[in-house]
């Protein structure tokens, strides 16, 4: 199989799944090392920006990035040439995590004036409007919604007070903590230039019962991840902006190589 491959996807192959097998097998806390963290987070560096397109949180996760690229990539990095498609491949990775560390920074600062504004002023009220605007999983756990009716019962008890503080701001910590990993907004790069530059080739998915050409399944995955990305579910761990990030710095790079014919990698 490996040898119908292109030399670059093949070793991208290799190196993500051989990542995921010794993270595994070993046991190592590679997503706590080279997950994307907060630019602010005490374990944040500057090397995590590349070293989460290697990482993955599971088999599903793993499977699906490397099927598309299986898919996919052959076909671009014969029509770019090696060289090419890899600098497209990274550049369009750390484009999606550019995109998502910003995105990322507005909603943690926003969240943290949130918990200083409850902080100022702790009622049962306030929590309850707190937890429901900014930590929805949170306000559906039975234990807090337990708290939270005590917390009612008893507004000034300063115990629920304090309990309710440290909620508030254990859940800040945790939104700026969580590492991002997966090389899918490399991914939906990859997506973004096979539509582009085969924007007619008809494509034969699983999701859908009929074939579909590829700009619009293309065009159709975008509006979803923009969607998905303002309109997040409880329980969404999937970054959405990563993906955007992806596909609009391929956009942005498709563009330039274009306009310049005479530049060969």
């Amino acid at each position: 199989m490996f040898g119908r491959l292109s030399p670059i996807v093949k070793n991208l192959l290799i190196l993500n799944i051989g990542i995921y097998l010794l993270q595994s097998l070993l046991n190592l806390p590679l997503v706590e090392i080279g997950g994307l963290r907060y630019i602010f987070a005490e374990d944040f560096r500057p090397f995590q920006f590349f070293t989460h397109l290697f990482i993955h949180g599971g088999l599903g996760h793993l499977f699906g990035n490397m099927f598309a690229l299986f898919i996919f990539g052959p076909l671009l990095e014969r029509f770019w040439g090696t060289q090419k498609f890899l600098v497209f491949y990274l550049v369009t990775g750390l484009g999606a995590a550019l995109l998502y560390s910003a995105i990322n920074y507005y909603e943690v600062s926003e969240l943290d004036s949130a918990v200083s504004t409850y902080l100022q002023d702790p009622t049962p009220e306030h929590f309850d409007e707190f937890i429901r605007d900014n930590a929805e999983f949170a306000w559906r756990n039975p234990e807090v919604q337990n708290f939270m009716d005590d917390y009612y019962d008893s507004p000034q008890n300063q115990s629920y007070i304090g309990q309710s503080e440290q909620l508030a701001e254990q859940i800040l910590r945790q939104k700026a903590n969580i590492p991002m990993v997966g090389a899918s907004g490399a991914i939906f790069g990859i997506l973004m230039a096979f539509g582009l530059l085969f924007p007619n080739t008809e494509l034969f998915l699983l999701f859908f019962p009929f074939p579909i050409k590829a700009k619009y399944f293309v065009l159709f995955y975008g509006l979803y991840e923009l969607w998905a990305g303002f309109d997040r579910v409880p329980g969404d761990n999937v970054a959405h902006f990563a993906h955007l990030g992806g596909m609009l710095f391929a956009f942005i790079l498709i563009k330039i190589w274009q306009g310049k014919r005479n530049t060969f990698y």
